[in-house]
């Protein structure tokens, strides 16, 4: 989009320039151009502006959509954890001596690990997910505005399973020895 009104820019400046000459030569017929030409430039301007108004719609609702499944999460996660807390603390009252209340306790850290490790996953999934909606919307909107077909992703060289073994037997860089 910046590059796109960069050339139109440029393009005004160069007609700008060609009009100021003709100018004073044909007023009125030099006025009647301009007036012509930027009015195309307006309304060639239209389609993209509205590309990116649809696209700031798409990520305000792909914003909105992460924030309430994380709100979720984390309501779901300290209701949890309330629960999980108010257990151990009777299973702490019941213990009849201090050897059970050490084997309650080391069964509910590995439940409490295990939630977490749970709870990060869940989170990562809908970052994850939000991720991959805002690419296709940016997609979206940089096809409909540079009116090109899916971005070209820059050149990137590929390693063969050869070269990867090659790159692997190479001797470690040695440092200079120091001198005494």
């Amino acid at each position: 989009m910046i590059n796109k009104v960069k050339e139109f820019v440029t393009e005004q400046t160069q007609a700008l320039a060609g009009q100021a000459q003709k100018l004073g030569k044909a007023p009125v017929e030099t006025a009647r151009e301009a007036a012509v030409k930027s009015a195309a430039g307006i309304k060639s301007l239209k389609d993209p502006i509205r590309a990116l108004a649809r696209s700031g719609v798409k990520l305000t609702a792909i914003s909105q959509g992460t924030a309430q499944s994380l709100i979720e999460l984390q309501a779901e996660m300290v209701t949890t954890a309330l629960t999980e807390a108010a257990d151990q603390l009777e299973r702490a009252a019941r213990a009849n001596n201090v050897l059970e209340l050490a084997r309650d306790q080391a069964d509910v850290l590995k439940a409490t690990r295990d939630r977490i490790v749970s709870d990060i996953s869940q989170a990562v999934t809908i970052f994850k997910d939000a991720g991959g909606d805002v690419r296709k919307v940016a997609t979206h909107t940089y096809e409909s505005v540079t009116g090109k077909g899916k971005a070209a992703p820059a050149a990137a060289k590929k390693k063969t399973k050869a070269a990867a073994r090659k790159k692997g037997k190479r001797p470690a860089r040695k440092a200079p020895a120091r001198k005494k």
